[in-house]
């Protein structure tokens, strides 16, 4: 998807460079993407409840002047605390996380339902993994800082 959406803003910008995003998470074997609404979310993070869960970023950079494509998928894994009903549903009513892959948002009060965070590059678990992000971007040449 990130691929896809870097490509799609390609079409009108033929001399840029294009970053892509997206997000999903793992549960117990499925995948688990936007929730769309409140019941939807609520059904998520309950099966999330207790569970430890992989969040797969996609990152793609795009020059559309050369042409050079470089992609990755980041995994961060998140452990879920017991959560009940009524964690849930304040939760939810707090942040309305419901465009947001598995219901969540860990740079907002969504911290709050976890015991443990792991991985190379915490900012891969908001949707943007910054610090390959920045790798990719010295490869086209830009100098950062």
């Amino acid at each position: 998807m990130s691929e896809e959406k870097a490509r799609c803003v390609a079409l009108n910008h033929s001399d840029a460079i294009i970053i892509g995003s997206d997000q999903s998470v793992e549960c117990n074997g499925e995948i688990l993407g936007k929730p769309g609404n409140h019941e939807n979310a609520k059904k998520q993070l309950a099966t999330m409840s207790e569970q430890t869960l992989t969040f797969y970023t996609g990152l793609c950079v795009l020059n559309t002047k050369t042409q050079k494509l470089e992609k990755a998928v980041i995994e961060y894994s998140v452990s879920f605390r017991n959560l009940s009903e009524s964690e849930i549903e304040a939760y939810l009513n707090k942040e309305q996380p419901y465009q947001c892959a598995g219901s969540f948002m860990s740079e907002k009060l969504g911290v709050s339902l976890l015991s443990k965070m792991e991985g190379d590059d915490p900012t891969a678990l908001i949707g943007l993994p910054l610090i390959r992000l920045c790798e990719m971007l010295k490869n086209q040449g830009i100098k950062i800082p």
